[in-house]
Protein backbone atom coordinates (compact mmCIF):
# COMPACT_ATOMS: atom_id res chain seq x y z
CA UNK A 1 0.00 0.00 0.00
CA UNK A 2 1.40 3.38 -1.04
CA UNK A 3 1.49 6.24 1.48
CA UNK A 4 -1.03 9.03 0.92
CA UNK A 5 0.34 11.99 -1.02
CA UNK A 6 3.99 11.03 -0.86
CA UNK A 7 6.69 12.15 -3.31
CA UNK A 8 5.39 9.67 -5.87
CA UNK A 9 1.71 10.57 -5.56
CA UNK A 10 -0.17 9.53 -8.75
CA UNK A 11 3.01 7.97 -10.17
CA UNK A 12 2.40 4.25 -10.59
CA UNK A 13 5.72 3.06 -12.01
CA UNK A 14 9.44 3.78 -11.92
CA UNK A 15 9.15 5.25 -15.44
CA UNK A 16 6.44 7.65 -14.26
CA UNK A 17 8.64 8.65 -11.33
CA UNK A 18 11.58 9.31 -13.66
CA UNK A 19 9.48 11.36 -16.07
CA UNK A 20 8.00 13.51 -13.34
CA UNK A 21 11.01 14.06 -11.10
CA UNK A 22 13.59 14.46 -13.89
CA UNK A 23 11.56 16.29 -16.52
CA UNK A 24 8.33 17.90 -15.27
CA UNK A 25 8.67 18.74 -11.60
CA UNK A 26 10.91 21.80 -11.67
CA UNK A 27 9.57 23.58 -14.74
CA UNK A 28 8.22 27.13 -14.37
CA UNK A 29 4.48 27.79 -14.62
CA UNK A 30 2.72 29.83 -17.27
CA UNK A 31 -0.82 30.30 -15.95
CA UNK A 32 -2.50 31.81 -18.97
CA UNK A 33 -6.05 31.86 -17.57
CA UNK A 34 -7.06 32.65 -14.02
CA UNK A 35 -9.31 34.97 -12.03
CA UNK A 36 -6.75 36.30 -9.57
CA UNK A 37 -7.45 39.84 -8.31
CA UNK A 38 -4.87 42.18 -9.91
CA UNK A 39 -5.11 44.60 -6.98
CA UNK A 40 -3.91 41.93 -4.56
CA UNK A 41 -1.00 41.15 -6.86
CA UNK A 42 -0.03 44.80 -7.30
CA UNK A 43 -0.25 45.46 -3.56
CA UNK A 44 1.56 42.22 -2.69
CA UNK A 45 -1.19 41.47 -0.21
CA UNK A 46 -0.55 39.87 3.16
CA UNK A 47 -3.41 37.63 4.27
CA UNK A 48 -4.58 37.85 7.86
CA UNK A 49 -5.36 34.13 8.16
CA UNK A 50 -5.81 30.94 6.14
CA UNK A 51 -9.57 31.41 5.85
CA UNK A 52 -9.09 34.68 4.00
CA UNK A 53 -6.70 33.22 1.41
CA UNK A 54 -8.26 29.75 1.19
CA UNK A 55 -12.03 29.93 1.67
CA UNK A 56 -13.12 33.38 0.57
CA UNK A 57 -14.43 33.23 -2.98
CA UNK A 58 -13.82 29.48 -3.39
CA UNK A 59 -17.14 28.18 -4.67
CA UNK A 60 -15.71 24.65 -4.99
CA UNK A 61 -15.37 24.49 -1.22
CA UNK A 62 -18.66 26.29 -0.68
CA UNK A 63 -20.58 23.69 -2.71
CA UNK A 64 -19.03 20.87 -0.70
CA UNK A 65 -19.87 22.57 2.60
CA UNK A 66 -23.49 23.06 1.58
CA UNK A 67 -23.69 19.43 0.49
CA UNK A 68 -22.35 18.48 3.91
CA UNK A 69 -25.13 20.38 5.67
CA UNK A 70 -23.12 23.43 6.74
CA UNK A 71 -25.29 26.55 7.22
CA UNK A 72 -24.59 29.52 4.95
CA UNK A 73 -23.50 31.58 7.95
CA UNK A 74 -20.27 29.54 7.96
CA UNK A 75 -19.80 29.73 4.19
CA UNK A 76 -20.52 33.25 2.94
CA UNK A 77 -22.09 34.61 6.12
CA UNK A 78 -20.94 36.49 9.20
CA UNK A 79 -19.33 33.67 11.20
CA UNK A 80 -15.74 34.28 12.33
CA UNK A 81 -12.90 33.20 10.11
CA UNK A 82 -11.85 30.56 12.64
CA UNK A 83 -15.37 29.11 12.80
CA UNK A 84 -15.59 29.05 9.00
CA UNK A 85 -12.31 27.14 8.89
CA UNK A 86 -13.59 24.71 11.51
CA UNK A 87 -16.67 24.01 9.41
CA UNK A 88 -14.53 23.45 6.32
CA UNK A 89 -12.38 21.11 8.39
CA UNK A 90 -15.54 19.24 9.42
CA UNK A 91 -16.36 18.83 5.74
CA UNK A 92 -12.96 17.72 4.41
CA UNK A 93 -13.14 14.10 5.70
CA UNK A 94 -16.40 13.75 3.76
CA UNK A 95 -14.77 14.85 0.49
CA UNK A 96 -13.07 11.48 -0.04
CA UNK A 97 -12.81 10.76 -3.79
CA UNK A 98 -13.71 14.37 -4.60
CA UNK A 99 -10.73 16.32 -6.03
CA UNK A 100 -11.07 18.72 -3.11
CA UNK A 101 -9.54 16.08 -0.86
CA UNK A 102 -6.39 15.94 -2.98
CA UNK A 103 -6.21 19.70 -3.57
CA UNK A 104 -6.71 20.49 0.11
CA UNK A 105 -3.88 18.32 1.35
CA UNK A 106 -1.59 19.11 -1.58
CA UNK A 107 -1.93 22.83 -0.86
CA UNK A 108 -1.39 22.34 2.87
CA UNK A 109 1.80 20.43 2.11
CA UNK A 110 3.23 22.70 -0.57
CA UNK A 111 2.61 26.08 1.05
CA UNK A 112 2.63 25.31 4.76
CA UNK A 113 4.54 22.04 5.15
CA UNK A 114 1.50 20.52 6.85
CA UNK A 115 1.31 16.76 6.34
CA UNK A 116 -1.47 16.12 8.87
CA UNK A 117 -4.90 15.26 7.52
CA UNK A 118 -7.32 18.14 7.92
CA UNK A 119 -10.32 17.32 10.07
CA UNK A 120 -12.12 18.42 13.25
CA UNK A 121 -9.28 17.21 15.50
CA UNK A 122 -6.57 19.10 13.60
CA UNK A 123 -8.53 22.19 12.56
CA UNK A 124 -7.38 24.64 15.22
CA UNK A 125 -3.76 23.54 15.13
CA UNK A 126 -3.56 23.83 11.33
CA UNK A 127 -5.42 27.16 11.40
CA UNK A 128 -2.93 28.56 13.88
CA UNK A 129 0.17 27.18 12.14
CA UNK A 130 -0.87 28.33 8.67
CA UNK A 131 -2.07 31.73 9.89
CA UNK A 132 1.21 32.28 11.72
CA UNK A 133 3.19 31.40 8.58
CA UNK A 134 1.10 33.82 6.50
CA UNK A 135 2.45 36.70 8.58
CA UNK A 136 5.92 36.07 7.15
CA UNK A 137 6.90 38.55 4.43
CA UNK A 138 7.74 35.61 2.14
CA UNK A 139 4.11 34.47 2.34
CA UNK A 140 2.71 37.58 0.74
CA UNK A 141 1.24 37.20 -2.76
CA UNK A 142 4.56 37.62 -4.58
CA UNK A 143 6.31 35.09 -2.40
CA UNK A 144 3.53 32.54 -2.83
CA UNK A 145 3.71 32.82 -6.62
CA UNK A 146 7.49 32.75 -6.70
CA UNK A 147 7.51 29.69 -4.43
CA UNK A 148 5.55 27.84 -7.13
CA UNK A 149 7.92 29.09 -9.87
CA UNK A 150 5.16 31.06 -11.56
CA UNK A 151 6.55 32.90 -14.57
CA UNK A 152 3.38 34.42 -16.08
CA UNK A 153 -0.18 35.00 -14.92
CA UNK A 154 -2.99 36.26 -17.15
CA UNK A 155 -5.90 37.69 -15.20
CA UNK A 156 -9.46 38.05 -16.53
CA UNK A 157 -10.57 41.63 -17.12
CA UNK A 158 -13.56 43.48 -18.52
CA UNK A 159 -12.99 45.97 -21.37
CA UNK A 160 -13.98 48.84 -19.07
CA UNK A 161 -11.36 47.90 -16.46
CA UNK A 162 -8.81 50.65 -15.90
CA UNK A 163 -5.97 48.11 -15.60
CA UNK A 164 -4.49 50.45 -13.02
CA UNK A 165 -3.21 47.55 -10.93
CA UNK A 166 -1.49 45.94 -13.90
CA UNK A 167 0.19 49.26 -14.54
CA UNK A 168 1.12 49.65 -10.89
CA UNK A 169 2.64 46.18 -10.76
CA UNK A 170 4.60 46.71 -13.95
CA UNK A 171 6.19 49.85 -12.51
CA UNK A 172 7.92 47.67 -9.91
CA UNK A 173 7.50 44.11 -11.18
CA UNK A 174 8.37 41.03 -9.18
CA UNK A 175 9.92 37.87 -10.57
CA UNK A 176 6.83 37.03 -12.63
CA UNK A 177 4.85 38.86 -15.31
CA UNK A 178 1.18 39.79 -14.95
CA UNK A 179 -0.87 40.55 -18.07
CA UNK A 180 -4.57 41.27 -18.51
CA UNK A 181 -6.90 39.13 -20.62
CA UNK A 182 -9.74 40.77 -22.54
CA UNK A 183 -13.09 39.28 -21.38
CA UNK A 184 -15.94 41.14 -23.17
CA UNK A 185 -18.89 38.97 -22.08
CA UNK A 186 -20.92 41.93 -20.77
CA UNK A 187 -20.37 43.81 -24.02
CA UNK A 188 -22.30 41.18 -25.97
CA UNK A 189 -25.10 40.52 -23.46
CA UNK A 190 -28.10 42.83 -24.06
CA UNK A 191 -30.67 40.44 -22.54
CA UNK A 192 -31.70 43.00 -19.90
CA UNK A 193 -31.77 46.45 -21.56
CA UNK A 194 -31.24 48.49 -18.38
CA UNK A 195 -28.21 46.41 -17.39
CA UNK A 196 -26.71 46.56 -20.88
CA UNK A 197 -27.32 50.30 -21.20
CA UNK A 198 -25.66 50.95 -17.87
CA UNK A 199 -22.67 49.01 -19.17
CA UNK A 200 -22.62 51.08 -22.38
CA UNK A 201 -22.45 54.25 -20.30
CA UNK A 202 -19.51 52.87 -18.33
CA UNK A 203 -17.81 51.95 -21.60
CA UNK A 204 -18.37 55.47 -22.89
CA UNK A 205 -16.69 56.87 -19.79
CA UNK A 206 -13.80 54.39 -19.97
CA UNK A 207 -13.18 55.18 -23.64
CA UNK A 208 -13.85 58.92 -23.23
CA UNK A 209 -16.35 58.87 -26.07
CA UNK A 210 -20.01 59.32 -26.89
CA UNK A 211 -21.94 56.17 -27.80
CA UNK A 212 -25.13 56.84 -29.72
CA UNK A 213 -24.76 54.41 -32.61
CA UNK A 214 -23.55 50.86 -33.07
CA UNK A 215 -20.48 52.08 -34.93
CA UNK A 216 -19.60 54.34 -32.01
CA UNK A 217 -20.08 51.33 -29.74
CA UNK A 218 -17.62 49.32 -31.80
CA UNK A 219 -15.17 52.22 -31.90
CA UNK A 220 -15.27 52.47 -28.10
CA UNK A 221 -14.67 48.74 -27.68
CA UNK A 222 -11.87 48.84 -30.23
CA UNK A 223 -10.18 51.64 -28.29
CA UNK A 224 -10.31 49.46 -25.18
CA UNK A 225 -8.94 46.49 -27.12
CA UNK A 226 -6.06 48.71 -28.23
CA UNK A 227 -5.55 49.93 -24.66
CA UNK A 228 -5.35 46.35 -23.36
CA UNK A 229 -2.76 45.56 -26.03
CA UNK A 230 -0.69 48.53 -24.88
CA UNK A 231 -0.64 46.99 -21.38
CA UNK A 232 0.79 43.72 -22.69
CA UNK A 233 -2.47 41.86 -23.25
CA UNK A 234 -2.28 39.15 -25.91
CA UNK A 235 -5.14 36.91 -24.79
CA UNK A 236 -8.91 37.22 -24.98
CA UNK A 237 -11.48 35.01 -23.33
CA UNK A 238 -15.20 34.38 -23.67
CA UNK A 239 -17.52 32.58 -21.26
CA UNK A 240 -20.45 31.40 -23.39
CA UNK A 241 -23.18 28.80 -23.39
CA UNK A 242 -22.14 27.97 -26.97
CA UNK A 243 -20.57 29.73 -29.94
CA UNK A 244 -23.01 32.04 -31.70
CA UNK A 245 -22.92 31.96 -35.48
CA UNK A 246 -26.24 33.22 -36.83
CA UNK A 247 -26.31 35.05 -40.16
CA UNK A 248 -26.88 38.80 -39.96
CA UNK A 249 -26.43 42.04 -41.84
CA UNK A 250 -24.78 45.23 -40.62
CA UNK A 251 -28.11 47.04 -40.97
CA UNK A 252 -29.81 44.49 -38.73
CA UNK A 253 -27.21 44.80 -35.97
CA UNK A 254 -27.34 48.60 -36.01
CA UNK A 255 -31.13 48.45 -35.66
CA UNK A 256 -30.90 45.89 -32.84
CA UNK A 257 -28.46 48.14 -31.00
CA UNK A 258 -30.77 51.13 -31.40
CA UNK A 259 -33.67 49.06 -30.07
CA UNK A 260 -31.91 47.94 -26.92
CA UNK A 261 -30.57 51.45 -26.33
CA UNK A 262 -34.20 52.60 -26.41
CA UNK A 263 -34.89 50.16 -23.58
CA UNK A 264 -36.75 47.57 -25.64
CA UNK A 265 -36.37 43.86 -24.95
CA UNK A 266 -34.91 41.86 -27.83
CA UNK A 267 -36.29 38.65 -29.26
CA UNK A 268 -34.19 35.50 -29.07
CA UNK A 269 -33.45 35.79 -32.78
CA UNK A 270 -32.20 39.35 -32.29
CA UNK A 271 -30.08 38.35 -29.30
CA UNK A 272 -28.43 35.55 -31.25
CA UNK A 273 -27.69 37.82 -34.20
CA UNK A 274 -26.17 40.49 -31.94
CA UNK A 275 -23.98 37.98 -30.09
CA UNK A 276 -22.90 36.46 -33.41
CA UNK A 277 -21.87 39.85 -34.78
CA UNK A 278 -19.93 40.74 -31.65
CA UNK A 279 -18.04 37.42 -31.62
CA UNK A 280 -16.95 37.98 -35.21
CA UNK A 281 -15.82 41.52 -34.43
CA UNK A 282 -13.78 40.44 -31.41
CA UNK A 283 -12.22 37.60 -33.41
CA UNK A 284 -11.20 40.01 -36.17
CA UNK A 285 -9.47 42.32 -33.68
CA UNK A 286 -7.74 39.40 -31.97
CA UNK A 287 -6.47 38.10 -35.30
CA UNK A 288 -5.25 41.54 -36.28
CA UNK A 289 -3.11 41.70 -33.13
CA UNK A 290 -2.02 38.03 -33.16
CA UNK A 291 -3.80 37.44 -29.85
CA UNK A 292 -4.87 34.02 -28.62
CA UNK A 293 -8.66 33.75 -28.32
CA UNK A 294 -10.15 31.40 -25.75
CA UNK A 295 -13.73 30.09 -25.63
CA UNK A 296 -15.03 28.55 -22.41
CA UNK A 297 -18.40 27.13 -23.36
CA UNK A 298 -21.12 24.97 -21.88
CA UNK A 299 -22.03 26.17 -18.37
CA UNK A 300 -25.53 26.46 -16.96
CA UNK A 301 -25.00 29.61 -14.88
CA UNK A 302 -26.91 30.90 -11.85
CA UNK A 303 -29.31 27.97 -11.85
CA UNK A 304 -30.58 28.59 -8.30
CA UNK A 305 -32.47 31.86 -8.65
CA UNK A 306 -33.19 32.14 -4.94
CA UNK A 307 -29.51 31.80 -4.09
CA UNK A 308 -28.61 34.25 -6.86
CA UNK A 309 -30.89 36.87 -5.34
CA UNK A 310 -29.42 36.34 -1.86
CA UNK A 311 -25.74 35.82 -2.66
CA UNK A 312 -25.14 37.04 -6.21
CA UNK A 313 -23.30 35.30 -9.08
CA UNK A 314 -20.17 33.12 -8.81
CA UNK A 315 -21.19 31.69 -5.45
CA UNK A 316 -21.41 28.01 -6.38
CA UNK A 317 -24.69 27.54 -8.23
CA UNK A 318 -23.46 26.95 -11.79
CA UNK A 319 -23.28 23.51 -13.36
CA UNK A 320 -22.48 21.46 -16.43
CA UNK A 321 -24.76 22.33 -19.35
CA UNK A 322 -26.07 20.20 -22.19
CA UNK A 323 -26.10 22.76 -24.98
CA UNK A 324 -25.75 21.67 -28.60
CA UNK A 325 -22.20 22.70 -29.52
CA UNK A 326 -21.27 21.32 -32.95
CA UNK A 327 -23.25 23.61 -35.26
CA UNK A 328 -21.96 26.82 -33.67
CA UNK A 329 -18.38 25.62 -33.72
CA UNK A 330 -18.57 24.66 -37.40
CA UNK A 331 -20.20 27.90 -38.50
CA UNK A 332 -18.19 30.36 -36.41
CA UNK A 333 -14.75 28.80 -36.93
CA UNK A 334 -15.57 28.18 -40.59
CA UNK A 335 -16.63 31.78 -41.13
CA UNK A 336 -13.43 33.15 -39.63
CA UNK A 337 -11.26 30.66 -41.54
CA UNK A 338 -13.01 31.51 -44.81
CA UNK A 339 -12.14 35.17 -44.23
CA UNK A 340 -8.58 34.17 -43.33
CA UNK A 341 -9.09 35.80 -39.93
CA UNK A 342 -9.04 32.76 -37.64
CA UNK A 343 -6.22 33.29 -35.18
CA UNK A 344 -4.80 31.06 -32.49
CA UNK A 345 -7.76 29.55 -30.69
CA UNK A 346 -8.30 27.46 -27.55
CA UNK A 347 -11.62 25.65 -27.12
CA UNK A 348 -12.77 24.47 -23.67
CA UNK A 349 -15.88 22.36 -23.11
CA UNK A 350 -17.67 21.78 -19.81
CA UNK A 351 -19.64 18.68 -20.74
CA UNK A 352 -17.39 15.62 -21.03
CA UNK A 353 -19.84 14.13 -23.53
CA UNK A 354 -18.43 16.68 -25.98
CA UNK A 355 -14.74 15.81 -25.48
CA UNK A 356 -14.24 14.04 -28.79
CA UNK A 357 -16.33 16.62 -30.62
CA UNK A 358 -14.10 19.47 -29.40
CA UNK A 359 -10.88 17.57 -30.02
CA UNK A 360 -11.95 16.80 -33.58
CA UNK A 361 -13.33 20.29 -34.22
CA UNK A 362 -10.06 21.95 -33.23
CA UNK A 363 -8.24 19.75 -35.74
CA UNK A 364 -10.59 20.77 -38.55
CA UNK A 365 -9.16 24.29 -38.59
CA UNK A 366 -5.42 23.78 -38.34
CA UNK A 367 -3.83 25.20 -41.48
CA UNK A 368 -0.13 24.34 -41.15
CA UNK A 369 0.83 27.93 -40.38
CA UNK A 370 1.53 27.37 -36.68
CA UNK A 371 2.17 24.15 -34.78
CA UNK A 372 -0.83 23.62 -32.52
CA UNK A 373 -2.66 26.70 -33.76
CA UNK A 374 -6.05 25.25 -32.82
CA UNK A 375 -6.03 23.93 -29.27
CA UNK A 376 -8.44 21.65 -27.46
CA UNK A 377 -8.07 23.26 -24.04
CA UNK A 378 -7.38 21.58 -20.72
CA UNK A 379 -10.09 19.94 -18.62
CA UNK A 380 -12.12 22.82 -17.22
CA UNK A 381 -13.97 23.61 -13.99
CA UNK A 382 -15.85 20.45 -12.99
CA UNK A 383 -13.29 18.38 -14.88
CA UNK A 384 -9.91 19.71 -13.68
CA UNK A 385 -9.40 16.55 -11.62
CA UNK A 386 -7.95 13.10 -12.17
CA UNK A 387 -10.77 11.55 -14.18
CA UNK A 388 -11.62 14.69 -16.14
CA UNK A 389 -8.01 15.45 -17.05
CA UNK A 390 -7.42 11.84 -18.07
CA UNK A 391 -10.42 11.92 -20.40
CA UNK A 392 -9.36 15.22 -21.96
CA UNK A 393 -5.77 14.01 -22.43
CA UNK A 394 -6.99 10.77 -23.99
CA UNK A 395 -9.42 12.51 -26.37
CA UNK A 396 -6.72 14.91 -27.52
CA UNK A 397 -4.18 12.10 -27.83
CA UNK A 398 -6.54 9.94 -29.89
CA UNK A 399 -7.82 12.66 -32.20
CA UNK A 400 -5.15 15.36 -32.27
CA UNK A 401 -1.54 15.90 -31.21
CA UNK A 402 -1.10 15.84 -27.45
CA UNK A 403 2.54 16.73 -28.11
CA UNK A 404 1.47 20.25 -29.21
CA UNK A 405 -0.85 20.85 -26.24
CA UNK A 406 -0.29 24.07 -24.24
CA UNK A 407 -1.08 22.34 -20.97
CA UNK A 408 -2.68 23.25 -17.69
CA UNK A 409 -4.04 26.44 -16.10
CA UNK A 410 -5.64 27.16 -12.73
CA UNK A 411 -8.82 29.04 -13.75
CA UNK A 412 -8.80 30.02 -10.08
CA UNK A 413 -9.38 32.97 -7.77
CA UNK A 414 -7.02 31.55 -5.16
CA UNK A 415 -3.31 32.20 -4.74
CA UNK A 416 -3.01 28.70 -3.24
CA UNK A 417 -4.26 26.89 -6.35
CA UNK A 418 -0.98 26.51 -8.23
CA UNK A 419 -0.33 22.91 -7.12
CA UNK A 420 -2.99 22.07 -9.71
CA UNK A 421 -0.16 22.35 -12.23
CA UNK A 422 1.77 19.77 -10.24
CA UNK A 423 -1.32 17.54 -10.13
CA UNK A 424 -1.65 17.76 -13.91
CA UNK A 425 2.05 17.10 -14.48
CA UNK A 426 2.04 14.02 -12.27
CA UNK A 427 -1.01 12.65 -14.03
CA UNK A 428 0.43 13.38 -17.48
CA UNK A 429 3.69 11.60 -16.65
CA UNK A 430 1.82 8.59 -15.32
CA UNK A 431 -0.33 8.32 -18.46
CA UNK A 432 2.71 8.31 -20.75
CA UNK A 433 4.56 5.90 -18.47
CA UNK A 434 1.62 3.50 -18.42
CA UNK A 435 1.82 3.25 -22.21
CA UNK A 436 5.55 2.53 -21.97
CA UNK A 437 4.99 -0.17 -19.35
CA UNK A 438 2.33 -1.74 -21.57
CA UNK A 439 4.58 -1.69 -24.63
CA UNK A 440 2.35 0.84 -26.36
CA UNK A 441 5.12 3.46 -26.49
CA UNK A 442 8.87 2.90 -26.84
CA UNK A 443 10.99 3.12 -23.71
CA UNK A 444 12.59 6.35 -24.91
CA UNK A 445 12.63 8.43 -21.75
CA UNK A 446 14.63 11.25 -23.32
CA UNK A 447 12.13 11.87 -26.13
CA UNK A 448 9.02 11.32 -24.02
CA UNK A 449 10.53 13.55 -21.35
CA UNK A 450 11.01 16.26 -23.95
CA UNK A 451 7.36 15.97 -25.05
CA UNK A 452 6.22 16.21 -21.42
CA UNK A 453 8.35 19.30 -20.87
CA UNK A 454 6.82 20.87 -23.98
CA UNK A 455 3.27 20.18 -22.76
CA UNK A 456 3.98 21.44 -19.26
CA UNK A 457 5.81 24.62 -20.22
CA UNK A 458 7.58 25.12 -23.55
CA UNK A 459 4.56 24.85 -25.84
CA UNK A 460 2.77 27.62 -23.94
CA UNK A 461 5.92 29.73 -23.89
CA UNK A 462 6.11 29.51 -27.69
CA UNK A 463 2.35 29.78 -28.32
CA UNK A 464 1.46 32.94 -26.42
CA UNK A 465 2.96 36.14 -27.84
CA UNK A 466 3.82 37.66 -24.47
CA UNK A 467 5.79 40.92 -24.68
CA UNK A 468 9.53 40.51 -24.70
CA UNK A 469 11.21 41.78 -21.57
Amino acid sequence: MKPFLDDNFLLQSSIAEELYHNYAKDLPIIDYHNHLPPQEVAENKKFKNITEIWLQGDHYKWRAMRANGIPEEYITGQASDRDKFRQWSETVPYTLRNPLYHWTHLELQRYFGVHDLLGPDTADDIYDRATSMLQDEQMRVHGLLEQMKVEVICTTDDPIDSLEYHQAYNEKPGNFAMYPAFRPDKAMSPEIPEVFNAYVEKLAAASNSDINTFQQYLDALKSRHDFFAAQGCCVSDHGLSHLYADDYTATEIAAIFDQVRAGKTLTMDQLNKFKSAMLVQFAEWDHEKNWVQQFHVGAFRNTNTGALQKLGPDTGFDSIGDYRQGDGLVKFLGKMAEKDQLGKTILYNLNAADNDLFAAMAGNFNDGSIAGKMQYGSAWWFHDQKDGMTKQINSLSNIGLISRFVGMLTDSRSFLSFPRHEYFRRLLCNIFAEDVVNGELPNDTKWIGKIIQDICYYNAKAYFPFPKK
